[in-house]
């Protein structure tokens, strides 16, 4: 059953808090879940949930830790010492250590690594903090079983224990040479089946997918998408293991992406939240929308330009927000396609047969739309047959114009290194709106000759 917050629960744990009576708190929450706890000191004030992150023991707050929104952890480690930052830190993976120190000051995070009691963890976490945060060195974690190309399979099952010690979870068994460096993997399934005195060069599996520390965080998270991976090595510039990257923390990256394409596909340039301060909320929203307003100027201009044409037929312009509502939509639909494809990798074929596919789409879609309101507008609104016939072929064009334009702009844009997602947001809308505007009056001043 999933954990739901009520008003009960939360009541009842701030009257604990209140009264100070710690084990009872301590019992009630020791039986949950660490992302449910997570989403209890949420709901709390700072020092509520400073109070309740003090009475755990720090191999359950280690995981809250990772869970709580980032204002709320950099509230609650501000108020804890650097040694009680490092006990922390001491039950933590080294790449979620890493992650969290990073968000520390350079004082605090000196303070916070010295008191870290293992050496060799602080020496790995030490080690991640140096590549940067969104490529392979900054995602993985040092935590790895390895072994051998030298060894016998006795010796492997030895070591592997030693090792499995230090590792929550043993994904894949890696296979180095004397140099560490990545020779392939290990079956369990090979292992077990295996004479003890078997040498491990004779049974390990020299294929294995692997990605370098400087591989960008998007094309990771592709590779293990695409092949379906729970773990992937990483090695150096020398092909050296140099640790391992989890499927938690790809789902993590792809969160993030798919987050940042959802705030550009809707004009917002920046990484906000909705808790973000209203000058933040402004500074990452404003750019769009005077976007949005030169747009809007321009359209007002196109009208202008055939304002004649507006005051000896009227009924063109009840036409035009359904001609710039059209154009924008289907330059959106056609956009966000192409943009879900590079994001996928899934893009196929040629230019050309893209761009007679999008062509023979749109006239299909454009005529069957364009046929529904030639008989709607004549039927229900009276319209005279010319205008019927402006508006239809007004619609028919500006769907095939704008869907080029949607298919090729996240094309483009991806071509010269900017972010396609640009293309699902107001940029691809204005710009359809005025296309759309343009090319509705230009057939009406061709047809009616004004």
């Amino acid at each position: 059953m999933q954990f739901k917050i009520s008003k009960e629960l939360i009541l009842q744990i701030e009257e604990l808090i209140l009264s100070k009576k710690d084990q009872q708190l301590e019992a009630l929450l020791n039986d949950m879940h660490h992302a449910d706890i997570a989403e209890i000191l949420d709901e709390l004030d700072f020092d509520e949930a400073t109070y309740i992150f003090k009475i755990l023991d720090s191999e359950k707050t280690a995981e809250i830790l990772l869970e709580l929104e980032d204002d709320l952890r950099e509230n609650i480690l501000s108020r804890l010492s650097p040694k009680e930052i490092a006990e922390e830190l001491d039950e933590l993976d080294t790449d979620d250590a890493a992650d969290i120190i990073a968000e520390l000051s350079t004082d605090i995070k000196n303070e916070v690594i010295s008191e870290l009691i293992d050496v060799e963890h602080a020496k790995d976490i030490v080690d991640l903090l140096r590549y940067d945060e969104d490529t392979a060195g900054g995602l993985m974690g040092k935590e790895l079983v390895k072994v051998n190309e030298n060894w016998n399979v006795l010796t492997c099952v030895k070591e592997m224990r030693i090792q499995a010690e230090n590792v929550s979870r043993v994904h894949s068994i890696y296979v180095v040479d004397d140099e560490n460096r990545l020779k392939g993997r290990l079956s369990l399934k090979d292992l077990l089946t295996t004479s003890t005195k078997t040498p491990i060069s004779e049974v390990y599996i020299p294929k294995v997918d692997y990605v370098r520390v400087d591989t960008e965080d998007v094309e990771v998270a592709r590779i293990m998408q695409k092949y379906d991976l729970e773990a992937i090595p990483v090695v150096d510039e020398l092909g050296r293991l140099v640790g391992r990257i989890t499927i938690d923390d790809i789902v993590d990256v792809i969160k993030d992406e798919a987050d940042k394409d959802y705030q550009l596909a809707a004009g917002i340039s920046q990484d906000v939240e909705a808790d973000d301060s209203i000058l933040e909320l402004t500074k990452a929203r404003l750019p769009w929308l005077v976007l949005a307003l030169l747009g809007g100027f321009i359209s007002v201009r196109v009208l202008g330009l055939f304002e004649g044409a507006m005051t000896e037929h009227g009924n063109l312009f009840f036409f035009t927000p359904l001609i710039a509502a059209m154009a924008g939509n289907v330059g959106v639909q056609s956009s966000a396609i192409i943009v879900q494809g590079l994001a996928n990798n899934t893009l196929s074929g040629s230019l050309f047969s893209r761009l007679i596919k999008e062509i023979s789409l749109s006239l299909l879609n454009g005529v069957i739309l364009a046929s529904i309101l030639f008989i709607g507008s004549h039927f229900l609104l009276n319209v005279e047959f010319i205008i019927g016939v402006i508006v239809t072929s007004a619609l028919i064009s500006v769907i095939i114009i704008a869907s080029l334009i949607g298919t090729f702009v996240p094309l483009l844009l991806n071509k010269f290194g900017i972010d396609p997602a640009l293309a699902t947001g107001p940029f691809i809308t204005t710009s359809n709106d005025i296309c759309g505007i343009l090319i509705y009056f230009s057939i009406a001043k061709l047809i009616l000759g004004f």
